[in-house]
């Protein structure tokens, strides 16, 4: 309701726009008005951060990307197999399939793990390189897309649909003149070695990947404990000093040097 003056109000209709559209109406409107400046602004800073990402995507080696591309599937596969329970899919596994058949000329999930030589019970996902990835990642999620757009409510066609849009994301790849995702190289190391080696990503300010190599493990103690610690040590020392006894006094020494060493490690 709305008033339209002299006491009166009418019904009017609410509209629920895309983004699209939103950005649309933002570039044409009058930028005078408040709302319309604000909302340009806004979409002017969206572009640039997506920018920058880009860039910085650019910028990363093929590990790096790899990390990155796997956590967007991990990601996509968690909301598309949300999708595919409203549409009433209860083998999940048999669902996942018909998109790998449609994208790998037949292939199951356990053919591409059975011809990627892989040990056992290690995740294909985890052996693929950044294009391979990146050909997944489309195909989750158009598929999620088209579940919700067609508002699918059965297994069955749930099925069909996933193998349709794996099929038709190979034939956009054909079409291109790419290779196709059976003929990419697998990593010589799959994600799940890579997370064994002391490595640090960041991209942007919302992605960051911290792995802690198991062979090189070191006890990253936070800087404010850290300091705790030495006050308690300091404590110690005074009072273990206090005893003059040589054994533990070269032990208090050694473990204020050692905390010493930890902190400004930190800083």
């Amino acid at each position: 309701m709305v008033d339209i003056g002299s006491n009166t109000k009418r019904i009017t209709k609410d509209y629920r726009l895309t983004r699209y559209a939103c950005y649309l109406i933002a570039q044409n409107g009058d930028s005078r008005k408040e709302v319309i400046a604000l909302a340009q602004t806004y979409f002017a800073i969206q572009t640039r951060k997506q920018e920058l990402s880009e860039k910085e995507y650019d910028e990363l080696t093929e590990d790096e990307k790899r990390l990155y591309r796997r956590n967007q599937a991990r990601k996509g596969n968690y909301n598309l197999n949300k999708t595919a329970v409203k549409a009433h899919v209860k083998d999940l596994a048999r669902f996942h399939n018909a998109g790998y058949k449609g994208l790998y000329n037949g292939e199951t999930a356990d053919d591409i793990f059975k011809r990627k030589k892989l040990r056992y019970r290690e995740d294909i996902l985890d052996n693929m390189g950044s294009e391979e990835l990146a050909n997944n990642i489309f195909r989750i999620a158009q598929t999620d897309a088209k579940l919700k757009r067609d508002k699918v409510d059965n297994e069955y066609t749930a099925n069909s649909v996933h193998y349709e849009v794996g099929k038709e994301v190979r034939e956009s790849i054909k079409r291109l003149g790419g290779t196709m995702p059976e003929n990419l190289p697998t990593p010589n190391r799959s994600l799940k070695e890579l997370e064994k080696s002391k490595t640090m990503y960041k991209i942007g300010d919302s992605v960051k990947i911290e792995v802690i190599g198991a062979d090189k493990i070191t006890r990253k103690i936070d800087f404010k404990l850290s300091l705790i610690f030495l006050q308690l040590a300091f404590f110690f020392h005074h009072h273990i000093w206090n005893i003059r006894c040589p054994y533990f006094q070269i032990l208090s020494i050694l473990l204020l040097c050692y905390l010493v060493l930890q902190t400004f490690r930190m800083v």
